[in-house]
């Protein structure tokens, strides 16, 4: 602890860092790096609620993403979606015309394989480095600082901004070069999204039989159908019936699970556990879900009316 405390001190003296993307899970992040990491901090979102509110914790307010990166030397990105990404920088006066030698980009936000290998290459051409870091866990965990992050970058870009991002973050993995953060953290996705489609099947069976959803599911914590989606997304969201809005949205985890396939199809692989996954997302976001919590996807397994008698 004490010789991280020594990195972040060395490497904060003489570093701005700037933050651009301030939604759910951004505003807590920038709080915890200008509180933590003594550097100072400046931000720019779109809405200005959220700078209002961070002008208590000393984060200062740009006018724009081009002046966060002319103040930054280290600038995190934390956007919904890679289109939002690809725009911020490609786009008219985006970051790749601001951004230059000895600076860094850091993107928060989960993104394309592909855009992220791209991206990363673009601004090495104007001497800058990129890292992939998306978050995961909830909401809560940001507020706490307790995110849990997968790095993909240069072992000694990681070094560099590793004490930062465990300003926010409990757990912090450099998963191997520019890429890795975001597949990790796709495939993690991925595979939750199946864990809670069995797991809605079997509450949506064990209903129609007369047991309990509740009941099922501390059972299968006691053995070996326990999991961290269990705990989680199953006895807090599926069994209650709880899907509130802004928390992680069934249109995030759709777009997420996308990524994974397109994964999937450039390596020529037939993965259907996803493809159902998915299609089940994107049927709750076709009926209204999209902005709910996204195990809402149980909500969709009701029997069929054209069952024979």
């Amino acid at each position: 602890m004490a010789q991280r405390d020594a990195r972040m001190r060395r490497m904060t003296v003489q570093s701005g860092l700037g933050f651009i993307g301030l939604g759910v899970m951004g505003e807590p992040m920038c709080r915890h790096l200008a509180t933590k990491s003594g550097a100072r901090v400046v931000a720019y979102d779109l809405s200005p609620e959220p700078l209002a509110r961070l002008a208590d914790h000393g984060v200062v307010a740009a006018a724009s993403a081009r002046e966060v990166a002319a103040d930054a030397d280290t600038v995190f990105v934390s956007l919904p979606s890679g289109r939002h990404l690809d725009d911020l920088c490609r786009g008219d006066g985006g970051l790749l015309a601001a951004i230059g030698r000895g600076q860094t980009i850091v993107d928060l936000g989960t993104s394309p394989l592909s855009l992220s290998r791209e991206l990363a290459g673009l601004f090495a051409a104007n001497g800058a480095d990129y890292a992939d870091a998306p978050v995961a866990r909830t909401r809560q965990a940001a507020e706490s600082g307790t995110l849990a992050i997968t790095v993909g970058a240069k072992d000694e870009v990681y070094a560099r901004i590793e004490p930062l991002l465990r300003c926010f973050a409990s757990e912090v993995t450099h998963c191997g070069d520019v890429g890795a953060g975001q597949i990790v953290k796709i495939l993690n996705n991925m595979v939750v999204v199946q864990t809670v489609v069995a797991l809605s099947e079997a509450s949506a069976i064990a209903r129609s039989v007369g047991i309990d959803t509740t009941a099922l599911f501390e059972t299968f914590a006691k053995g070996s159908a326990d999991s961290f989606a269990l705990r989680n997304h199953g006895l807090k969201a599926v069994a209650p019936r709880s899907f509130p809005e802004r928390v992680f949205s069934t249109d995030y985890m759709l777009k997420d699970i996308s990524y994974a396939l397109e994964m999937a199809e450039a390596a020529g692989l037939d993965t259907g556990g996803a493809v159902n996954g998915r299609d089940l997302l994107m049927r709750a976001s076709m009926q209204g879900h999209g902005a709910e919590y996204w195990p809402v996807i149980s909500a969709l397994m009701r029997p069929r009316t054209d069952r024979p008698s």
